[in-house]
């Protein structure tokens, strides 16, 4: 089994670059896996207090779990990875998507490269490096129609949270890539390079 770990900041095009990969070696002969569905829960605490939580800190990841997940899957188990409620902070109690193990893994989330246990258990490493313009401006558009959020609300936890974790955890991650696609999706030659990269496993 291949695993490939897809970090960089948020908005910076990471899903893109997994997606155009697997669309080019073939849905059937990849499990994609979003950090984003391991957020620890916090169903227990009140609303109010969940919304306080500093969720771009590398501790707001179950990678306990991850590890887990990403080692029964080279066991060849399959394994149920849990769902994220964004708009209510928590993980959906009835919710769970099957991970099947493949010859290809790619994982793809903010801290992939930032924590060392998940980065040993990787093959190859990239880093989504795109402008924090484009970033933010991704952000927006993102975190006010697919996860319900207010335009304060999306500022005020850039500033809060997002842009020091960004720079403290995140942006230092990068020293561990091997390999860097800048401007994410739209960089045809980083992606095909790292297609090519995993073509070649498969064949091997």
């Amino acid at each position: 089994m291949l695993i490939i770990g897809i970090a960089g900041g948020t908005g910076s095009g990471k899903t893109t670059v997994a997606r155009s990969v697997i669309d080019r070696l073939g849905s059937k002969k990849v499990t994609f896996i979003s950090q984003d569905n391991y957020y620890k829960d916090h169903s227990h605490l009140p609303l109010e207090e969940r919304e306080t939580i500093n969720y771009d800190h590398p501790l707001a990841f179950d990678n306990g779990l991850m590890l887990a997940n990403l080692k029964a899957l080279k066991n060849g188990d399959t394994v149920h990875a849990p769902v994220y409620d964004f708009a209510n902070h928590a993980r959906f109690a009835d919710k769970t998507v099957e991970l099947r193990p493949n010859k290809i893994v790619i994982i793809e989330g903010l801290h992939v490269l930032s924590d060392e246990h998940l980065r040993e258990i990787l093959d190859i490493k990239v880093f989504v490096d795109t402008d924090p313009d484009v970033r933010i401006l991704r952000r927006v558009l993102r975190d006010i129609n697919e996860r319900g959020r207010s335009i304060q609300s999306v500022y005020d936890q850039y500033l809060g949270t997002v842009k020091p974790m960004h720079e403290a955890f995140i942006e230092p991650s990068k020293k561990y890539a091997d390999l860097i696609i800048p401007e994410g999706g739209h960089n045809e030659v980083g992606i095909q390079l790292l297609s090519i990269l995993t073509e070649k496993y498969l064949m091997a």
